[in-house]
């Protein structure tokens, strides 16, 4: 049986390599994540509260955590490491694992940085504060197409960022 070149650069996982953590549960771009892993020979590891059917590839991981509210989030907010790429939607976990050092990316591809987070955990209260007063009883607009290929985009730009900025990686 031919080894898989991914088996060595999963088991090896150290501060020498980029790795992409992702809040797995609604994430609509998990196919595009695989793609790109693969292509770059990257390690995945998907974090989620239920069980979904994967691909069985030695470099992608399923991390299941209990149900509690957030368990997803305190995972990823542990685990990520300086120049690991986070991939959610959540406004609160892209804060904690920007602290962390982390790339973080939204699923329709906004980057968060130190340089918008902080706008956009503001935005988020004030939209959850609007919505529990009545103001607003729509949620976010539906994803599309164009979000796909944004985040696609992003992903190649930050992995290739990370590769300048580290040559090691």
């Amino acid at each position: 049986m031919p080894i898989c070149p991914f088996t060595k650069v999963f088991k090896l996982r150290s501060h020498k390599l980029l790795h992409i953590l992702v809040d797995a549960d609604a994430c609509p771009v998990k196919p595009e994540i695989y793609r790109v892993a693969e292509r770059y020979q990257l390690p995945v590891t998907l974090v989620a509260n239920t069980w979904m059917r994967t691909p069985e590839k030695p470099w992608l991981s399923l991390v299941l955590v209990d149900g509690e509210l957030d368990a997803a989030d305190d995972w990823i907010a542990e685990k990520c490491e300086k120049n690991d790429i986070v991939i959610t939607a959540d406004i609160p976990l892209a804060s904690r694992c920007l602290k962390q050092g982390a790339y973080v990316i939204s699923p329709k591809g906004k980057p968060f940085s130190e340089d918008n987070i902080g706008q956009a955990v503001a935005t988020r209260d004030l939209l959850s504060e609007l919505r529990s007063a009545g103001e607003i009883t729509s949620g976010p607009p539906p994803f599309q197409k164009k979000d796909r290929s944004n985040f696609l985009q992003q992903l190649d730009n930050t992995i290739q960022l990370i590769r300048r900025k580290n040559p090691s990686k």
